[in-house]
């Protein structure tokens, strides 16, 4: 599943390039998760302003109104001024005066959503339960470590939860506690301010190098130019259960947490 780097990274390798373009037209495919909320015509004359993005949504800011793009579980989009004819698995080509923009979706997971504004409905819906942007200034320690307070859950559990911080995914929230120190079972709220610092640092750093690497393609993932990640060929725990720690050699177990596989090293993350 895409997670806040690879949407990252998505957004970066085609939002300078789309910005300013004319809307032609909107083709759409299967069914989405989501309906469209909008007639595709109507879009037909508007212009791209700019892509930003909010945790793992991709925001496209139109002249007047906004697309929010989810890329679900198989979700990939494409952008280029010549593609291929759409094949079975294409769901949406927005067409512009610099290309077209399409998703490519297996499982149809995925979700392309007109709104009038990211103030109204359905944005504020999808948008207004999501946490603090870990890669922006507002990620504060303090903040981070007394929301922690609050709860029960295992640390992994709240990480995934998205709504004290937002787009720490399966793989990296796994990477960060590793880089931590702390075990992904133990209970948020018995995290100390000080270990709480080390895992804010740690999700920083490891979303951060995430992007700078492209993101992780374990099965399918590529960005806009079609292009793959490398982080997965430098993750310390994830999907390495058996093999040694790269840090001190015990072997990497694995356990499930939420239907979600967990990573850790028994040695490194002691509790």
């Amino acid at each position: 599943m895409p997670e806040l780097p690879e949407v990252e990274v998505t957004r970066r390798s085609f939002a300078d390039r789309i910005s300013g373009a004319r809307i032609l037209a909107l083709h759409l495919g299967k069914p989405l998760r989501w309906p469209l909320g909008v007639q595709p015509g109507a879009l037909a004359g508007r212009t791209v302003e700019a892509v930003r993005r909010r945790g793992k949504y991709l925001l496209v800011d139109l002249d007047r109104g906004v697309l929010l793009l989810h890329l679900g579980m198989s979700g990939s989009l494409l952008f280029d001024d010549k593609l291929p004819e759409s094949g079975l698995h294409d769901h949406f080509d927005l067409v512009t005066t610099r290309g077209v923009l399409r998703l490519n979706d297996p499982r149809r997971f995925g979700a392309i959503v007109y709104s009038e504004s990211v103030d109204v409905e359905p944005a504020a819906k999808l948008l207004g339960g999501l946490g603090v942007e870990p890669l922006d200034e507002g990620f504060d320690a303090r903040e981070f470590h007394a929301a922690l307070k609050g709860r029960n859950a295992s640390i992994k559990q709240v990480l995934l939860a998205g709504d004290i911080v937002v787009g720490v995914g399966n793989i990296y929230a796994s990477e960060a506690l590793f880089l931590a120190g702390i075990r992904p079972t133990l209970r948020a709220s018995r995290i100390s301010a000080p270990r709480a610092a080390k895992l804010h640092k740690a999700i920083k750093e490891v979303l951060a190098k995430a992007v700078e690497k492209g993101g992780s393609t374990l099965r399918d993932f590529s960005n806009a130019q079609g292009q793959g990640g490398y982080f997965q060929l430098e993750a310390m725990v994830y999907d390495r259960e058996g093999q040694p720690c790269r840090a001190c050699g015990t072997p990497i177990k694995r356990i499930v947490q939420g239907q979600r596989a967990t990573y850790y090293c028994p040695h490194c993350q002691k509790s």
